[in-house]
């Protein structure tokens, strides 16, 4: 039976300091680095043992595979980096504080920026130095396919054809794989997975450092048969909430 691991990466800088991150580049805080090493110990517990592993080109989730799969003894795994599974652009919302950006907008109009199903945030200028244009990693990306800001269905559009082309062939060939993306990129990656209806997606959180793992059919290894969280329920409850209770 092929099984499926989806890591969201270890608590960031931006995470801990309360702002909105999206295609911003940021490291991993010092716990953000604790989980991805639980993470791994996590996964190696519970018999998982990945032959290969996909993450985005952002250093959060780069550097939150490297850690897990070291601590799984797995460090020689290769590992895809692709833009397509970065985090979802908050436009001109990113590197704002969440609360006050809540104070400031409302608590209403930041949950819709934040979990709504196709309402964007305010795009993000052209001419900001955080236009994604100017960043070396996209330089083979043509420019109308890097946003300015994204909703949770433009995440969907640019993740789940990677998901079929590139990670489904892996799983085909009976190889148990690891993504390692974020929390949106993981929100489009699950609902498409286990068929969540656009209207209920917003009330999907995915906690920190967590692995989700899926067991899949042996006749098509895309098509899901169990999804669980592994950890402590009680500490992936209290992760969670943190999650939802960022914007205040």
């Amino acid at each position: 039976m092929s099984r499926l691991v989806l890591l969201r990466h270890g608590e960031s800088e931006w995470n801990r300091a309360n702002l909105f991150t999206g295609w911003v580049d940021v490291d991993l805080s010092s716990r953000g680095q604790d989980e991805a090493g639980e993470a791994g110990r996590l996964m190696a517990s519970a018999g998982l043992a990945p032959d290969v592993a996909f993450t985005s080109v952002l250093t959060r989730a780069i550097r939150t595979a490297e850690l897990a799969l070291a601590a799984m003894g797995r460090s020689w795994v290769p590992v895809v980096r692709h833009w397509r599974l970065n985090e979802r652009h908050y436009g001109a919302l990113q590197g704002l504080d969440k609360k006050q950006t809540a104070e400031q907008h409302g608590l209403d109009q930041v949950k819709v920026w934040r979990r709504s199903y196709d309402v964007p945030p305010p795009a993000l200028a052209a001419s900001s130095d955080m236009n994604p244009a100017g960043d070396a990693r996209y330089a083979a990306v043509p420019r109308d396919q890097l946003p300015l800001t994204e909703c949770l269905a433009d995440v969907v559009a640019r993740f789940v054809p990677y998901w079929h082309d590139g990670i489904c062939p892996e799983l085909h060939a009976g190889r148990e794989v690891l993504v390692v993306a974020h929390g949106n990129s993981l929100r489009a990656l699950i609902k498409h997975l286990e068929e969540i209806p656009d209207d209920a997606i917003a009330g999907l959180e995915v906690p920190t450092g967590t692995p989700r793992v899926y067991e899949l059919d042996p006749a098509d290894p895309c098509r899901v048969l169990n999804a669980e969280w592994l950890g402590d329920p009680a500490d992936l409850a209290a992760r969670a909430e943190a999650v939802a209770k960022q914007a205040g």
